[in-house]
């Protein structure tokens, strides 16, 4: 699994933080989503809680290919 951030896209909600800090943070001047761990990808026991902060995110900005 793979996952990926529209920084163009994503308003900062932070749902994303919010919900896995070990995958996710904001950039401190625009709060604009940063990925903290983009390989190997997440670990196989996050993978359900990946997948939901993807549905959760307002701005669509969260992308995951398999």
């Amino acid at each position: 699994m793979k996952v990926s951030a529209d920084q163009a896209a994503c308003i900062g909600a932070g749902l994303c933080v919010l919900r896995l800090p070990e995958m996710f943070d904001q950039h401190d001047d625009t709060g604009v989503v940063v990925l903290r761990q983009t390989e190997p990808g997440p670990a196989p026991e996050d993978e359900k809680a990946v997948l939901e902060v993807v549905e959760l995110c307002p701005a669509r900005a969260l992308r995951v290919d398999r």
